[in-house]
């Protein structure tokens, strides 16, 4: 069965590899503090379905307490070493079987393995606390090997550090007119591309949550990264295939046997 990733905005995914459903950072909500959704329906209620589930980070709009309330129990919730300590509310969240992984550390969930590894990011939860969880990429390894990548910027060693993929979900944007440190633009993310060696790539973590009160500034930041990173990727990875999604979108991308 070829893999299918669905993007059902901001950073929330659904890779299906092997007859085994992966959600990345879940953000079921229409709005988080000064953020509001402004594209995209919220996520059906079978976006929540899921064996395993991956955050990649502690920041709100990755590591959302009352999206993951809505996960089945007994689902698997992978979170970064000293995720538990940090937010204590993980540990309220009856029936998840939680797990913290740091780089390098490796899940096998029936039939795939998810292997942790370094992100260019800050980690803690903000807006205190101290640097005691690392953020995290992911490598789901199955049919396919799909890199979601969570937060980060672009670091030298990063191809070897992730290894070899067929399909990368990278960000390309952010949920503000600026981006800071530890963050991916179109450009930076179609750099990392041609680093990576994927066949096939989803741009994420772009227009779908913007700050209150600011749709006129900067709105090509909130609408532009995805065909940005398109034509970026056209000229420095003309060799991958770039999947362009709406929200709620799906493809099966096609990679090696």
């Amino acid at each position: 069965m070829p893999v299918e990733v669905t993007w059902w905005g901001h950073a929330t995914c659904t890779v299906e590899d092997s007859g085994v459903r992966v959600l990345t950072d879940p953000l079921f909500v229409r709005r988080l503090a000064h953020l509001r959704r402004r594209r995209g329906a919220l996520p059906p209620a079978r976006a929540a379905a899921a064996e395993v589930v991956l955050v990649s980070h502690l920041h709100a709009d990755h590591l959302h307490l009352p999206s993951l309330s809505r996960l089945a129990p007994g689902t698997l919730l992978v979170v970064p070493r000293g995720a538990t300590r940090a937010v204590p509310g993980l540990r309220r969240l009856r029936g998840l079987r939680i797990t913290e992984v740091g780089p390098g550390d490796e899940v096998k969930v029936e039939s795939l393995a998810v292997r942790a590894v370094p992100a260019l990011h800050d980690g803690r939860r903000l807006p205190v606390g101290p640097h005691r969880s690392p953020a995290l990429g992911y490598v789901i390894s199955g049919a396919a090997r799909t890199y979601f990548a969570g937060d980060t910027g672009l670091f030298d060693g990063m191809a070897e550090a992730v290894g070899p993929v067929d399909v990368a979900l990278l960000p390309v944007g952010g949920w503000g007119p600026y981006l800071g440190h530890g963050h991916l633009d179109a450009g930076r993310a179609a750099r990392a591309l041609a680093t990576l060696g994927a066949r096939a790539a989803v741009p994420v973590h772009y227009g779908t949550y913007w700050p209150i009160g600011m749709d006129g500034i900067r709105p090509h930041e909130f609408h532009a990264p995805g065909d940005e990173f398109v034509r970026h990727a056209a000229r420095l990875a003309p060799e991958v295939a770039v999947h362009l999604l709406a929200q709620g979108e799906s493809v099966r991308p096609e990679v090696a046997p």
